[in-house]
Formats: structure tokens, sequence, C-alpha cells
């Protein structure tokens, strides 16, 4: 097998590219929403309750933090193409849905089908990248891959909301959906090749001790929810990373709007903290691997509250441009290093388990989001709703702080140098 497959970025260069270009048109799928799909609800189907707004991004992030924990187990169970064509598969109906739903409860249909697209394919793509690079250039992988996802994110959001301003908000937005479904799923069925084996090949040379690598999925989930700090710090992190998303996507565009920003400049608004987040994990990523993960994951979560209280306390489209890029700045500190924290820590055999269980908490804030902030702007508006996620960011950032250790390998805090990974003997299965 060693003569086959190689692990490293440049000896498999070409899948590589060829995942980062999938992952881009994965994030696209959301992109379509993030301008569109908050004025619909407002415009279209005039709901005024903020929680009845936000009940899509609910439907959203619950399905999709389900689907990553499916995600991980059935690709180290089944394999990882397999799990990759099949979110592919649920997805293509997503745009059509929200082009023709007659009431809200179509939207939220097509949200729980969106999550689950969205949890089997950009986990798989991120399992996949970790396969091929092995352990020294994995902050680098995943940094690329999230830039990849986040940019295309940015660009949806950007090309859907000019769409919007000159066509309607249905249905030529969600055409552009439908085409990045399609190639995602062709490019992903013809091209995309399956990498188990190189986690294979890893987990025969892991310098771990055999005991940590026959964790059933019930172990592996305590481990990475509560008994192992970095993985456990580094959960909580991803839970409020994105219900801070949550905000930007569900309530953000509707406050920018309320304040006489016209949908064009929604657009612009909606697509700088995903542009800025999406293009700093280029860099991020690959500085992880450089100067460690802690550091890097406690000082963006302080960025980021930072700049979502700059968002509540200021007005305009100048004072929240700045502010939008400062959270995408703080977002892209944390974002791949979060997913590089789990990857150092967890051994080969259960590792594409333990990502889908940090993706199930790190999606969960999706819905943990909307529900908190919808529930404060309907009862005290929505700049409180802002301030409370503000908070709620910087606690977080503080617990990181003093729970985790630092992961990078061959860093002084390394479990595999330090410590042992609390396990009780099992198998794979559970």
């Amino acid at each position: 097998m060693s003569t086959r497959i190689q692990l490293g970025l440049r000896q498999n260069l070409a899948q590589f590219l060829l995942l980062v270009a999938v992952n881009g048109l994965v994030g696209a799928m959301i992109g379509q929403e993030r301008t569109v799909l908050p004025l619909l609800a407002t415009e279209v189907f005039k709901l005024e309750a903020f929680a009845a707004v936000l009940t899509f991004v609910v439907a959203f992030g619950t399905s999709k933090a389900v689907a990553n924990l499916l995600a991980g187990a059935l690709s180290d169970r089944y394999g990882r193409k397999p799990v990759l064509l099949a979110g592919w598969l649920i997805g293509l109906p997503v745009p059509l849905l929200l082009m023709w739903a007659p009431d809200w409860s179509w939207v939220v249909a097509a949200n729980v089908l969106l999550g689950v697209n969205q949890g089997l394919t950009w986990s798989t793509t991120v399992i996949m990248k970790i396969d091929l690079v092995g352990p020294a250039r994995r902050g680098l992988a995943l940094g690329l891959n999230e830039a990849a996802g986040y940019l295309a994110v940015a660009v949806a959001a950007l090309v859907t909301g000019f769409l919007a301003a000159r066509y309607g908000l249905r249905p030529a937005p969600f055409l552009f959906g439908l085409a990045c479904a399609g190639l995602g799923l062709g490019l992903s069925g013809l091209f995309v090749r399956e990498t188990r084996g190189y986690a294979a090949l890893e987990a025969s040379v892991h310098p771990g001790n055999g005991a940590t690598a026959g964790l059933s999925t019930r172990q592996v989930f305590v481990l990475t929810t509560l008994r192992e700090p970095a993985m456990s710090a580094a959960s909580q992190a991803g839970l409020v990373n994105n219900l801070n998303d949550a905000l930007a996507w569900g309530l953000l565009p509707i406050y920018y709007a309320a304040a006489g920003v016209s949908i064009a400049e929604v657009g612009v608004l909606t697509a700088i903290y995903p542009a800025v987040w999406g293009l700093g994990q280029l860099v991020t990523g690959a500085w992880s691997d450089r100067i460690g993960r802690k550091g890097l994951i406690v000082s963006g979560m302080l960025l980021q509250a930072l700049a979502i209280a700059a968002i509540a306390s200021s007005t305009g489209f100048l004072p929240w441009a700045g502010a939008a890029a400062l959270l995408g700045v703080g977002t892209a500190m944390v974002y791949p290093t979060l997913l590089a924290v789990i990857g150092d820590v967890a051994h080969p055999r259960w590792r594409a388990s333990a990502v889908g269980v940090y993706r199930l908490w790190r999606d969960l804030g999706f819905a943990v989001g909307a529900v908190l902030a919808g529930l404060i702007a309907d009862r005290f508006g929505l700049p409180a709703a802002i301030w409370a996620i503000a908070l709620l960011t910087a606690i977080s950032g503080l617990v990181v702080l003093v729970r985790m250790y630092e992961t990078r390998p061959g860093g002084r805090g390394h479990p595999l140098n330090v410590r042992e990974i609390p396990h009780e003997p099992a198998g794979l299965d559970t």
C-alpha cells in the first residue's frame, strides 16, 4: 500500500485541489441564501417575529449537526466518497423548493435538506483533506478547505444579492444555487477518489498507543464533548462561533435593511464577513502549524466579540463594513484551527468520528444562536440580541484560555508527548 499511497499535500495535490473546488460549491449552496432568505421572510412571506424568521436557521443548524455526526461515523465505516455523493443528491432539491415555496414551511423544509447536504458534503471534504495531507500540514489543509467554502459563501451572497436587486428575490438567485448543486454532484461522482486508505496508512505509523486506536462511537462522543480537555474546549468554542454566524445570517441583514440600507448594500455587507473569513484562512491555517493552535483560538474569539459589539454600537454602511471585516478576521483565526485541534488529538482510526462529533456541536450553534437571538430580539430588540451574542463569545474565548492545552504536533502540550488520552478498551463499532 505504501508504494501506491503517500501522505502529503504535494504528493496528492491534484486530488486535494479538486476537493477544494468541491467544497467551494458546497459553500455556494449556503451563500445562495445569505442575502436573500431573511429579506424573503419579511418582504414576501410577511413574517414579523424574529423568532419566526429564524426558524429556517434552526432547521438548518439542527439537521446539519446531526448529519455531521452521521457523516463521521459513516465515513469511518463505509468510506468517504459514498457519503459525499449522498450529500449532493440530498442537496439538489433545495434551490427548487426555495424558488417554488408557497409558504414559509417549504423554506424550513428546504433548510432541513440543506443542513443534511452541508453536514454530509462539508464534513466529508474536511475528513478527506485530513486523510491526504497527514499531520505535518494539517492546519494549512484545513485553512484551504475552509477558505474555499467561505469565499464561495461570500461570492454567492454577493451574486445573489445583485440578482435579487435586479430581477427580484425569486427565482433568479436560486437558479445560481441549482447550477452549483449539479456541478458539485458531477465532479464528486466522476473525479473524486476514496481516501480512507490514507487514514489507514497514517494509523499504521501513528505514534499513539494501540489502546487509544480502538474506541466505540459512544466513547469518541464522550471524549470530544467532555472528557478530553482540548477537544471539549474546541467543541464549545465551535458552537459559540456558529452561534455568531446564526446572528450574521438570520438577523443582521434585517438589522441593516431596517436602518435604510439598500438590498445591494445589504448584499455587500453580508458578503464582507465570509469573504474576509475565507481569505484569512489561507493564512491562519498554515500559521497555526507554525505558532500553535491555542493562542489563535483565544485571540480570535475575543476579536469576534469586539466586532459584534462594534456592530451593535455603530450605524451606517462604512462602520458596519469595518466591523464585518473585523468579525471575518476573528472567525478566520478560529475556524480552521479548531478543526486542526481535533485532528491533532484524535487517533486516525476514529478521527472521522471525532470530527463528526465536533461538527455536531459546532453546527448546533446555528440552532442555539437562532433561538437565543430571536427570543432576545423579540423581547428586548435587535441591539440587545447583538450585545448578548458578543458577551457569550467573549466568555467562550476565556473558557478556551483556561481549559485547552497546546495540541500542535511537536508542541510542548501535545497529548502524545505528555499524557494518555482517557479510554476504555473497545472496538470501533458501538
